[in-house]
């Protein structure tokens, strides 16, 4: 008697607890010792692949920030430039690849590649300026305190926030821009793109003035390719650079294939996977980029590497979702863009007061939480 045939329905009815897929379903749920044996096989290599990428991307995180800091160094530059731009772009590339993939080369289905890359366009800046942010801090709560200050170089610091205020509020006006209006739409893409330029050459104009006050690029230890006896130059700091973001790349990929593989076998929803978990995935260089700065006392190089792709994931990634995706105001769209929004506009306001504390930061947390239970409830 082949029991399958008995249970079927009883699997097909039970939505709740399993993916509408039937074959999926039946992974999950066969009683048969083989079959759950192979399926937690397989949970046990998406986690032990989510742990290795980890492992890789502390490394390489760790190979890139030595390099950009005797690349900021040789190159007489301020730590905002280092920061903001260099350390921004090179560790935005894996949020960048997620989006552009996704819609170009994704799925057969065009509406759930059009989530994947809406949702990571969107959920990128959102974990930057709440999770990101509050982790750069609670790296150092017992070390400062609660009240302890935070001092990055303030004119890059309020730059880097009034740039992404600007671009993002843009962004979100183009949600409610009809998809038939494609030259309104492709004329806010255009200006998004023309804001990070302009951007580029106001943070590049402002280096030569910071550095003659002292806030220069200053690397604290000897390059990693020095101590296998090769010599600190411009061309073996690039190549350092090089190695580093490429390990960093193809660790933060491997995170977020396990990540995917996780929540594909747990059922999270594709939307859900976009704006949450793939985020906190294609962040973490970032994140560690930030906490092993901050840890060592180059505050302007941590924020600015977070503020930084900001402003690049603010302007260049909505651009692209304008012109590719319907870019449409959903509920789950919109409560992340209100937090983002919030949360940099707390950013905004004490990069002004030029008195950033430790628990300021606990706020950005706390925004992040707040969207985590708004989007539950506005799920159910």
């Amino acid at each position: 008697m082949d029991w399958t045939r008995n249970i079927t329905p009883w699997f097909a009815t039970s939505s709740r607890y399993f993916h509408h897929d039937p074959c999926f379903c039946f992974t999950l749920t066969s009683p048969h010792p083989k079959a759950w044996r192979i399926e937690g096989e397989r949970m046990t290599l998406s986690f032990f692949q989510l742990a290795i990428s980890l492992v890789i991307i502390l490394i390489a995180s760790e190979i890139f920030t030595n390099a950009l800091e005797h690349l900021g160094e040789r190159l007489k530059i301020s730590e905002g430039v280092t920061g903001s731009l260099f350390a921004a772009i090179g560790t935005a590339l894996p949020e960048t690849m997620v989006p552009i993939l996704a819609l170009v080369a994704g799925t057969s289905a065009a509406n759930v590649n059009e989530e994947i890359g809406v949702g990571a366009i969107l959920g990128a800046p959102l974990m930057l300026s709440t999770l990101s942010v509050f982790l750069m801090a609670l790296a150092v709560v017992r070390r400062r305190g609660i009240n302890g200050s935070i001092t990055p170089e303030p004119t890059g610091f309020i730059r880097d926030t009034h740039f992404f205020l600007l671009a993002f509020v843009l962004a979100a006006i183009a949600l409610f821009i009809p998809v038939e209006m494609k030259i309104a739409r492709m004329g806010v893409s255009v200006l998004l793109v023309l804001l990070y330029v302009t951007y580029i050459v106001k943070t590049l104009h402002a280096s030569k003035k910071l550095v003659a006050e002292g806030n220069g690029t200053a690397a604290d230890n000897v390059m990693f390719l020095s101590r296998v006896g090769l010599p600190t130059t411009l061309f073996t700091i690039i190549m350092q650079t090089l190695i580093g973001l490429a390990v960093l790349v193809a660790g933060a990929l491997g995170f977020i294939d396990g990540v995917a593989a996780v929540s594909e076998k747990l059922g999270i929803s594709v939307l859900l996977l976009s704006l949450i978990i793939i985020p906190i995935a294609t962040e973490l260089p970032e994140k560690v980029n930030g906490i092993l700065w901050i840890r060592k006392g180059k505050d302007t190089l941590a924020l600015g590497n977070i503020t930084g792709a900001m402003v690049f994931q603010g302007t260049i990634l909505p651009a692209i979702g304008i012109l590719l995706t319907p870019w449409q105001p959903r509920h789950e769209v919109l409560i992340g863009v209100f937090i983002t929004l919030s949360s940099a506009f707390w950013l905004w306001i004490n990069a002004r007061n030029k008195n950033l504390k430790v628990w300021m930061l606990f706020i950005n947390g706390a925004f992040y939480f707040a969207y985590i239970i708004a989007s539950i409830s506005f799920s159910r």
